[in-house]
């Protein structure tokens, strides 16, 4: 049994249902959940002086890619929209192997905690036909490496360019042997128990990407061994296109004859639903994982998160992948999303702490958790921390439930604790060695970029 106190800190941001904001108080945690916040205090194993600090929830993560983090900044896709954009890149990761998956997954994993993440969600769905049976392995064998939260899901892509497809035949598989694999990691890796460090979720790619029969037989699946259902829509106009053309039926529609509508069910971006559609999202409790940047950068458009938190829509914040955000910061995200809404709807645009929320309480509630997103007694321990003392935040004490999205944060934070274990110290992440997981993922970067090279990078 440990304990941990964190004293004398200047703000801790609860978002507890009171939304307190407590000032030069303290919180005791013994061994993975918060026991005590109050001003009283106890000895412990470990003691942090919180003075000057800022402490919040830790960040969680509803969407990710972490295997593109290797494919980032790449010039030859930077003005691409989606469709172009996938096919080009492709052919670069038809070169992913269990290797470039692990340090991909530490480094975009260990960049998210560095920036106040406590819980990743990783969508992978790219199989190259060798050599690809233990890729979600080795992700879940980094998480546990850095001692994040982390839920993985079994991804997939089984509708190939002969079929009508987006993706190339051999970035594909058969619906038996993805049912397969997905019952593997289920009953292997899932554990709903409270405060859990991993979770299972089952995830085919996209309406161009994946058959009918594949997403009808995932969703039984899923639903008989109780782990959640995600996949991307309404991402693009090219995406609507698609489906009006292929099933005669807009992308939500399709979902929903597909029987890929529920509070089991979110969806990644989201941005193309028109008012009906966001009304069916509210009542069926279906939730969407906003990816601001990523939306930005691909020039996909503009999700309808104002109207969305009117009606109810479950929403959480998401990075989405590496490549088409060239970064895993949700901090950064935060301030995005404040910004993006605050120009595109003014008045209506959701406040820095609206974007908190779905950062943290309403991330959680995406992902199916109630013991994360605040920091209250009996919650798991998972926090945040940033020192508020230097020149970059004079005049910025004011609001700090509001200060992620109005004033921003720049730098690695000073303190991530998961699960009651602090895994970022000073800005640093405690149980690996930076330098040395930097210097092997860019060896394998440059294999991986240069064997993209050789293929044909066209889509045909």
């Amino acid at each position: 049994m440990t304990t941990m106190l964190i004293k004398n800190a200047k703000a801790i941001v609860t978002l507890d249902e009171q939304d307190r904001v407590l000032a030069n108080q303290n919180i005791f945690i013994r061994d993975n959940q918060i026991e005590y916040i109050g001003i009283d205090s106890s000895a412990a194993d470990e003691v942090i002086d919180a003075a000057g600090m800022f402490v919040y929830p830790g960040l969680i993560n509803t969407h990710h890619h972490l295997y593109q983090t290797f494919t980032r900044n790449l010039p030859q896709v930077q003005n691409m929209e989606l469709f172009p954009w996938l096919c080009t890149l492709y052919e670069i990761w038809r070169g992913l192997t269990p290797e470039i998956v692990y340090y991909s997954a530490m480094v975009g994993m260990g960049e998210l905690m560095k920036y106040g993440c406590t819980t990743c969600f990783d969508h992978h769905y790219v199989f190259p036909k060798l050599n690809s049976e233990q890729f979600i392995d080795r992700q879940f064998a980094a998480a546990e490496e850095l001692g994040i939260r982390f839920h993985a899901s079994r991804g997939s892509m089984s509708r190939g360019k002969s079929s009508g497809g987006l993706p190339p035949d051999e970035l594909v598989q058969s619906v038996d042997e993805i049912l397969k694999d997905s019952e593997r990691l289920i009953n292997e890796y899932h554990d709903d128990s409270r405060y859990s460090m991993r979770q299972v979720v089952l995830a085919p790619c996209s309406p161009f990407s994946v058959t009918g029969d594949l997403m009808k037989e995932t969703a039984k699946l899923a639903r008989e061994k109780k782990v959640r259902l995600h996949t991307h829509l309404a991402e693009t106009k090219d995406e609507e296109e698609y489906c009006l053309e292929k099933f005669k039926l807009r992308p939500l529609a399709y979902m929903e004859s597909l029987d890929w509508v529920g509070a089991d069910v979110w969806y990644a971006h989201g941005i193309h639903f028109n008012e009906t559609e966001l009304q069916l999202l509210a009542a069926t409790k279906t939730g969407v994982a906003h990816c601001p940047v990523s939306n930005q950068k691909l020039s996909s458009g503009i999700a309808q998160i104002p109207r969305m938190l009117e009606l109810g829509v479950p929403v959480g914040l998401a990075v989405d992948g590496s490549a088409s955000n060239d970064g895993s910061n949700l901090l950064g995200e935060i301030r995005t999303a404040f910004l993006l809404h605050r120009l595109n709807s003014s008045t209506q645009a959701p406040t820095g702490y609206d974007i908190l929320k779905l950062a943290t309480k309403g991330s959680a509630a995406i992902l199916g958790r109630a013991d994360i997103g605040s920091l209250e007694t009996g919650k798991a321990a998972d926090l945040f921390m940033i020192k508020t003392d230097g020149l970059e935040y004079v005049g910025a004490q004011f609001d700090p439930k509001s200060l992620l999205g109005t004033v921003g944060v720049f730098r690695p934070v000073a303190y991530t604790i998961i699960n009651g274990k602090v895994v970022v110290r000073d800005g640093k992440l405690c149980h690996i060695d930076e330098e040395k997981v930097a210097a092997e993922a860019n060896s394998l970067v440059n294999k991986l970029i240069s064997s993209g090279k050789e293929r044909n990078n066209e889509c045909r």
